[in-house]
């Protein structure tokens, strides 16, 4: 599977609506639907159980709060939930790391990866949406070309390693 099958798959009552404009939105809902695979796979193992709930959710969380900040009317509105949104990615993509063990390296580095191109996205809305900097004194995350960064994300993508079945 890769992203552009995945498009074709997902519901025109959501593609037709203006969020699906929001690049941030929709590789958040992109991430979520991935995570259902690899959420099944970590609860298969004891070990792991809690962790994939708590990987879902915070998964989940992250296309929630951008979908439910780009509906609010004021760009303070708006940042907050892009603030919640960033907070639940990087818990996210904590978990994933967390994961990794189960979902094997690959898998948990594409996520991550994947992950990490909507925290970029979203510390982009952020400021814009209020008109100042972020509270971060350097991010780490700044794109060194809009070329790399497309290519990049292009092969994350196209490249989407699936987690094994779990063994029961």
């Amino acid at each position: 599977m890769t992203y552009d099958d995945w498009v074709l798959q997902v519901s025109a009552e959501i593609t037709d609506d203006s969020l699906w404009k929001v690049e941030a939105y929709r590789l958040a809902l992109f991430v979520s639907d991935l995570s259902w695979h690899d959420t099944t796979k970590l609860a298969a193992d004891r070990r792991t159980l809690g962790l994939s709930d708590q990987l879902y959710r915070s998964v989940g969380s992250i296309g929630a709060n951008v979908a439910e900040g780009y509906s609010r009317g004021t760009g303070r509105d708006r940042a907050r939930f892009y603030e919640y949104a960033l907070g639940s990615a990087r818990e996210g993509r904590d978990w994933y790391y967390k994961g990794r063990h189960i979902l094997g390296e690959k898998v948990a580095q594409h996520r991550i990866s994947l992950v990490t191109q909507i925290i970029r996205l979203l510390l982009t809305m952020i400021p814009r949406q209020r008109r100042q900097a972020l509270r971060e004194e350097q991010p780490i995350y700044q794109v060194v070309s809009e070329g790399l960064s497309h290519a990049t994300l292009h092969d994350l993508l196209s490249n989407i390693p699936l987690s094994d079945p779990p063994h029961l």
